[in-house]
């Protein structure tokens, strides 16, 4: 998934308005407008598309973070190069405070079944045995179950 991608589902996912996004993203220590933002919520092949850079995708999530859970201590979240599906997966699930059960409803209720023992696998730091590296689908599906859980379809009378 691209980081548009990401950033444009978890916003709606959470409903979270642009007014909301710029602070949020300055609490992850970027500075952005909101005509920067703007491009970055197109699609790939609409005109006007911007890539979103990792280091503004890292810090929306490390400034839902902040927002949702506060600091963890004195110093600042590390800066990060790449954002991978592994770190975009863990970072919403602290920023969320999802626990395993939670993390397990919202893949199932996107349309993935996993076991505890592969979830656990996408949280481990790479390079230790048994981490697993977070496909597409799955951070897709992840999503997609956190959005009908924050946004239930209601079904007209």
């Amino acid at each position: 998934m691209t980081n548009n991608d990401i950033l444009r589902r978890v916003r709606f996912a959470l409903n979270i308005p642009d007014a909301l996004m710029i602070p949020l993203i300055g609490a992850g220590g970027q500075t952005v407008t909101p005509a920067e933002l703007e491009p970055w919520y197109l699609k790939d092949e609409e005109p006007g598309f911007i890539a979103c850079p990792a280091a503004v995708l890292n810090a929306f999530l490390d400034g839902l973070i902040l927002e949702w859970r506060g600091p963890r201590s004195a110093e600042g979240p590390a800066p990060v190069s790449r954002v991978n599906n592994n770190l975009v997966l863990k970072k919403l699930r602290i920023a969320l405070n999802l626990q395993e059960a939670d993390c397990l409803a919202v893949l199932a209720k996107g349309g993935m079944v996993v076991s505890k023992n592969e979830l656990s696998a996408l949280f481990r730091k790479p390079g230790t045995t048994n981490f697993k590296p977070c496909g597409d689908q799955l951070l897709r599906n992840f999503l997609t179950g956190l959005i009908g859980r924050t946004r239930p379809m209601t079904t007209p009378d």
